[in-house]
């Protein structure tokens, strides 16, 4: 069983994907992923450099700073940069996941961009994590050390909670302390263990 573990920047999607790691399970990460790809895929890179500027990579390293600042500037920028990276993304995950399932008969992927990234149309459930907005916006300044307005920029290129929650299969609501959400966590995987 394939399962998505998503929501949006600041909800607790980490945090449940670490308790259910914890847990014994693989949980794989879609940005990680695809931060690798932009490093070792070398078409990858070559587009990416072709559509922002020689300095989207330091010394070989991605130049995380600058690339933010050009993607995050505009819809069609993230629209492009997704465009580049989302397939073979995709195509990762698939294969990291087959490999998995000969071990394990549940394997978890924590992805922000889910649905945009077309992730959850090789997953067989979605687990959103959703937070009210203060609360993720809280979460981020104290984690990233971001403004409000870096923040609700970022923000406004995910799609809204409320759209994921209608496509979602199963959802956590993290409005309040983490031991809950450590309560809530095993109370789904129970119930995915009960599934496989």
């Amino acid at each position: 069983m394939k399962i998505g573990i998503t929501g949006g920047i600041g909800s607790g999607k980490s945090q449940v994907s670490k308790l259910i790691e914890n847990s014994g399970y693989v949980v794989l990460n879609a940005d990680d992923i695809a931060k690798q790809i932009m490093i070792d895929d070398e078409s990858v890179r070559e587009l990416i450099i072709l559509e922002f500027g020689e300095n989207s990579y330091n010394n070989g390293e991605l130049n995380r700073s600058y690339l933010a600042t050009k993607v995050f500037s505009s819809v069609e920028n993230v629209a492009i940069l997704n465009s580049i990276v989302h397939p073979p993304m995709v195509e990762k995950i698939n294969e990291l996941m087959e490999n998995e399932l000969k071990k394990n008969k549940i394997v978890f992927v924590e992805a922000a961009l889910i649905y945009e990234a077309e992730v959850d149309s090789i997953l067989d459930y979605i687990l959103l994590i959703t937070s009210d907005e203060n609360s993720r916006i809280e979460r981020i300044k104290n984690r990233d050390g971001l403004s409000e307005t870096e923040i609700r920029n970022r923000m406004k290129f995910q799609m809204p909670e409320s759209e994921k929650e209608n496509l979602a299969d199963f959802t956590i609501k993290n409005n309040s302390s983490l031991f809950e959400l450590e309560m809530k966590t095993k109370m789904f995987l129970s119930v995915f263990e009960a599934m496989a």
